[in-house]
């Protein structure tokens, strides 16, 4: 996708204003696929700050996209507008999503009140795309009042989820045991909601009592992440986790929590952005640096240490 001109980019972001599903699908592709990302959210930042983001990460197997499905569905009932965003791993042969937009989810395909995107992981650790963030941003602009971000479910690296979301929900299912205690060191600590799904499944006691021991482990400060028991297959209980979590949105509001970890997660994202930023620049000045040989010669020789080559090509960059 080749970049397009201003004028073009400022229709598309007020067609997305004027509640343009087709507008937003274009934008987020544009963000994703080139490097006017940057122009698209200059302009749409206005418009930012209205959506609760909701994180879905766990295992795979466990049924975060069956979760998601029926959390939707109660939004939906309460005339809520809603994002999806379905992180899903990269496919080796095209670099997309292997999912694709997810069989399960495609019922709201009829809903211009749902926005559905998968997006691919592109090699990125974490169960997050790079271009998460921004596409969050576009479906925030776009007036959604709930976004949901599913992740791949890759293990203790998911705790990435954490820099993009308001409330993490962590889905379990019953036997997992030694699993629990295994990834007790990472995962765990990141769920401001526990979701046993399954739970018409042997072992939902063991599982839950495990989740309490771990819980009782950690230090806990005001809110205690709750341990809800859903078959999301069947619809049973999600009513209730969706309540659950509307009580911890509504908890990081009354104490002043979420626009604190709105700002953590902004000053996250800024390092990371500068970071990559400035990693950008240095490849481009080392790849058409003329002197980089002598230097390198220099250095190998002993004639100058490398952190003075180093601290040269940083200064340069700077300037």
């Amino acid at each position: 996708m080749g970049n397009i001109d201003e004028t073009t980019l400022k229709q598309l972001v007020d067609r997305l204003l004027a509640d343009d599903m087709l507008a937003t699908a274009k934008l987020i592709s544009i963000a994703e696929n080139t490097d006017m990302n940057e122009a698209i959210i200059k302009l749409i930042t206005p418009y930012l700050g209205r959506a609760k983001i909701i994180g879905i990460t766990g295992a795979p197997g466990v049924g975060k996209s069956t979760l998601t499905d029926k959390m939707v569905k109660y939004y939906r009932t309460r005339e809520k507008k809603v994002g999806i965003v379905a992180v899903d791993p990269t496919s080796p042969f095209s670099g997309g999503a292997i999912l694709g937009d997810r069989i399960r989810l495609q019922q709201f395909a009829a809903d211009d009140q749902v926005f559905i995107r998968s997006m691919a992981t592109r090699g990125h650790l974490g169960g997050i795309s790079p271009a998460t963030a921004d596409t969050v941003r576009i479906l925030d602009a776009f007036g959604c009042d709930y976004i949901f971000i599913e992740t791949v479910g890759v293990g203790q690296s998911e705790i990435e989820i954490v820099k993009n979301v308001d409330a993490t929900l962590l889905v379990l299912v019953p036997g997992m045991g030694d699993d629990i205690q295994a990834i007790k060191a990472g995962i765990m600590e990141i769920a401001d909601l526990f979701v046993v799904n399954k739970a018409d499944k042997d072992g939902l006691e063991r599982t839950v009592m495990e989740i309490e021991m771990l819980q009782d482990l950690a230090e806990t400060k005001g809110w205690k992440p709750p341990i809800n028991k859903v078959i999301a297959r069947d619809n049973v209980d999600v009513d209730k986790l969706c309540e659950k979590t509307e009580e911890y949105l509504s908890y990081l509001t009354e104490n002043d929590l979420l626009d604190k970890i709105r700002k953590e997660r902004l000053e996250t994202e800024l390092k990371h952005i500068t970071h990559n930023k400035l990693l950008k620049q240095a490849k481009y000045h080392l790849e058409n640096n003329e002197n980089l040989q002598t230097d390198l010669e220099k250095i190998y020789q002993h004639d100058i240490d490398i952190y003075s080559v180093a601290n040269k090509i940083v200064q340069s960059i700077i300037k």
